[in-house]
């Protein structure tokens, strides 16, 4: 059981403030100075030798400083890290944890004219960053990527859009099958939406006019309006819902735009890609609230369909939430791989 209090790490984390040239006059007018965190090893002072790398993206509504909240008998995942690299049981890797906040809660690591160019920030502002300050082995085949939720999401389609430079991942009940993971949430998202006359400008508006999540819609509904900014904003960057405010029926064209994001239906898009990756993990809990579980079997199911069968697949006894002890055990994996 570990202490509820911080402990002393034995590598170190160097905390930076990376000014993003891809997220300077993005559309929602947030910062384009983001903090990024570089996790070192032990031993990382004392040697002159190279390490791969893993990079961290979080979930929805997921910023930097999250990283250090402490639950009751939980090891926050910075403490965890260094548990894993001080012990011997992982070799040594420099782990980079990315913010990727948005006013709407995140950007599901994507360019969009909604929320800004999140993909190229991360690929072509924080690696560049990373790599002329820290010693990473260079090449896709020592760079991998990680997440749970939004951010499994974001660990599965990266590397598929640029096996230039991650050639490993481990996606923790990811974003996928959006027939099971969005679609249900429309009919209940229409019938939030009655409180606002069918309109999910005055929801958010309301949203940000009082202390967020005090009203029973606020989840849903920014979740929904989030992910909308991400895959589909019209031409002035507004975001507009998959499905119709009043009667939570699909529209078909904008929902065909957030099928285009399923990573279930990217593998068929991206073959080469995926079939040019050092090592893959996916994982779910079996009772997750948004049917992620078989999100992540239909795809490990397309994986298998392009001849892609080395991956470690897990399902386990969990619900969508809590499941951040599952990260250790998927960087001790990734280390093993990029390390080779």
């Amino acid at each position: 059981m570990p202490p509820p209090w911080h402990r002393e790490l034995a590598g170190r984390i160097d905390e930076h403030v990376i000014d993003s040239a891809a997220l300077r006059d993005n559309p929602l007018g947030d910062p384009s100075q983001r903090p990024l965190w570089v996790y070192l090893p032990p031993g990382y002072a004392e040697d002159d030798r190279r390490y791969p790398s893993v990079y961290v993206i979080q979930g929805y509504t997921g910023h930097v400083q999250m990283w250090w909240n402490r639950s009751p008998f939980r090891t926050p995942y910075p403490e965890a890290v260094d548990m894993l690299f001080a012990s011997g049981q992982a070799p040594p890797c420099i782990v980079v944890f990315v913010d990727a906040w948005t006013s709407y809660g995140g950007s599901q690591y994507v360019d969009s004219p909604g929320t800004g160019r999140y993909h190229t920030y991360l690929c072509d502002d924080v690696i560049p960053y990373v790599d002329a300050r820290y010693r990473t082995l260079e090449g896709a085949r020592h760079r991998g990527i990680q997440g749970k939720s939004s951010g499994g999401f974001g660990a599965m389609i990266t590397p598929m859009l640029r096996p230039d430079l991650f050639g490993a991942l481990a996606t923790h009940a990811g974003d996928a099958l959006y027939e099971l993971c969005y679609l249900p949430e429309f009919g209940p998202a229409a019938r939030l939406l009655r409180s606002w006359e069918g309109s999910i400008e005055a929801w958010w508006q309301d949203f940000r006019s009082r202390v967020p999540f005090t009203d029973p819609a606020d989840a849903t509904l920014l979740g929904l309006y989030g992910v909308a900014a991400c895959f589909s904003p019209d031409d002035a960057g507004r975001p507009q819902l998959p499905f119709d405010p009043l009667t939570g029926r699909p529209r078909e064209e904008i929902w065909e735009r957030w099928l285009a994001w399923d990573p279930v239906r990217m593998v068929r898009r991206h073959v080469d890609a995926l079939r040019g990756l050092q090592a893959i993990w996916v994982d779910a809990g079996r009772s997750d609230e948004y049917f992620l579980d078989l999100g992540a079997t239909a795809f490990i199911g397309e994986l298998a369909s392009i001849g892609v069968t080395d991956v470690r697949f897990e399902l386990f006894d969990a619900t969508h939430m809590a499941i951040d002890y599952r990260y250790p055990s998927s960087l001790a994996f990734l280390a093993e791989h990029l390390s080779r």
